[in-house]
């Protein structure tokens, strides 16, 4: 099975950028579709974007679309999701998420990585 651990959350003002990383452990990454999710408070966990194996495929959820760009490194075993123009509506813990399956369902995801916070403050 794939271990999964998110990094690169932080704090950052309005406006600002984050690029996180998703290191794979156990198996290798090409394996599985990738997904970012987040949770923020008082909030359902929410899909932000997705990738097929190769990375030739992605999808964004509208929130996103534009700002963030989600990529992999299969050879690195590593998968990115680069944040711009941050907002506070941003703040939220990040997941990544691995799944055999192309899909933007939470459900559809069996192996998720602990989270990395992301705050931004206005």
């Amino acid at each position: 099975q794939v271990q999964l651990v998110e990094s690169g959350g932080g704090l950052v003002q309005a406006g600002g950028s984050l690029r996180l990383s998703c290191a794979a452990s156990g198996r290798s990454l090409s394996s599985y579709y990738m997904g970012w999710f987040r949770l923020a408070p008082g909030k359902e966990r929410e899909f932000v974007a997705t990738i097929g194996r190769s990375g030739a495929v992605t999808s964004y959820s509208d929130s996103v679309k534009g700002r963030f760009t989600i990529s992999r490194d299969n050879a690195k075993n590593t998968v990115y999701l680069q944040m711009n123009s941050l907002q506070p509506d941003d703040t939220a813990v990040y997941y990544c998420a691995a799944s055999s399956g192309w899909s933007i369902r939470e459900a559809d995801f069996g192996r998720w990585g602990p989270g990395t916070q992301v705050t931004v403050s206005s």
